[in-house]
């Protein structure tokens, strides 16, 4: 009888360690779903985030500055008055700007016309060569090449870092901004540049 009672103590304690295993391990796997799942969502919130235009309740005037195309001659903005302009203010030496810049090419590729335009400022010391050098590295083709190697640029323009992007009306004015980087060339920030374009 003794003996009986030991072997079913023994099958009750192997049966309830094999319950706390299944319990433990359904309960890990719970909580790394939830993870992934919480995870998941913060991620999809900053890419939100990321993707998101601080729009003005009006445009927004804009103070002169000046910069260079690549032959070096001077411009302003108001050498695309009467165009939508997206203007990227980057450098070659900030990693997110050189991340983005392939799908500011795929943008204009998409978009660019009489109508709208994308303008890639850079503020590089270094001048037109480095520049000059990324854009055949990377392959850009389709961007037109501008830069302000004095970066009075983002002191006239109030740019708190790079990447900073401006939507500009036909007209000059700041309409919203983006600031850092994110995915140009997507099916939803065409439809929202599309709006501006064509209904601004």
């Amino acid at each position: 009888m003794k003996s009986l009672l030991v072997h079913m103590n023994l099958k009750v304690g192997f049966a309830a360690g094999i319950i706390l295993v299944v319990v433990t391990t359904l309960t890990i796997v719970s909580l790394r779903n939830e993870k992934n799942v919480t995870d998941q969502a913060a991620d999809n919130v900053r890419q939100s985030q990321q993707r998101s235009f601080v729009m003005h309740d009006a445009p927004r005037p804009l103070p002169e500055f000046g910069f260079e195309n690549v032959e070096g001659q001077p411009m302003t903005l108001s050498d695309f008055e009467g165009t939508v302009v997206l203007l990227n203010v980057w450098a070659t030496w900030c990693v997110p700007c050189r991340e983005e810049m392939p799908t500011l090419d795929a943008l204009q590729a998409e978009l660019g016309s009489s109508e709208f335009k994308v303008v890639a400022l850079s503020i590089d010391r270094a001048g037109v060569d480095v520049v000059q050098d990324f854009y055949t590295e990377i392959g850009i083709r389709n961007l037109d090449f501008f830069i302000d190697p004095t970066m009075k640029t983002t002191t006239a323009l109030g740019i708190p870092g790079l990447p900073t992007t401006l939507l500009i009306d036909r007209n000059g004015r700041e309409l919203g901004r983006l600031v850092g980087p994110t995915e140009w060339a997507t099916v939803e920030m065409i439809k929202f540049l599309e709006t501006h374009i064509y209904t601004d």
